[in-house]
This record gives structure tokens, sequence and C-alpha cells, in this order.
């Protein structure tokens, strides 16, 4: 007969934030190579059509205004994030192809 060690520190399990954080980041996904001239409206049209979004954001130098080449894109259900990642991963807007991850905190 074995003895089991069910003993596991609290250091490694999940809290309610760290819950939240891994739930975000099925909604919200990352979207690299982007053309510094596309905006967020151009990229909400493109992801539109694979669900309803909560947020876009295209990120900006602080000083120059300028996009850095990539963003976000938020969907409220995790199934229209997918569905968005599996279609748009690779394909071209703007005239450049980008990259469509899952988003994460790090």
């Amino acid at each position: 007969m074995h003895s089991w060690n069910l003993y596991v520190p609290l250091s490694r399990v999940p809290t309610f934030s760290r819950w939240l954080s891994v739930r975000h980041a099925c909604t919200k996904l990352f979207v690299g190579g982007l053309c510094y001239d596309t905006n967020e409206a151009i990229l909400k049209d493109a992801f539109g059509q694979h669900g309803e979004i909560v947020e876009v954001k295209v990120i900006c130098d602080h000083v120059s205004g300028k996009s850095k080449g990539f963003g976000f894109v938020k969907f409220t259900s995790e199934s229209a994030a997918s569905t968005a990642l599996k279609e748009m991963d690779g394909q071209l807007l703007d005239g450049r192809n980008i990259r469509v991850h899952y988003a994460h905190k790090g």
C-alpha cells in the first residue's frame, strides 16, 4: 500500500486573480506584425467578423504617438477568440502578414 502525500504548497495553488488572468487570456488576442498605419478601426473591422469585440488597442509609442506594430483584440467569448485566432493568424492585413496568439500577462 502506498502512502500518497497530497500536500500542495499554497504558493502553487492558483489564486482567484491568477484564475481571472488565465480566463482573460482566453478571450484576448495579441496581434503582431501590424503595418504602422493600421489603426484600431481597421483592426476592429478585420476581427469583428469573427465575433463580438469588447476592446481593440493598437500599442503606440508614448513620445511619437506612432504604432509599435502590435495590438490586442478582446472578444466577449472564448469561442469567438478561438475562431479569430485560427482564421486570422498569418492573414494579410494592410499589406502585412499578421501573427495572432493568445495574449498573456508576462
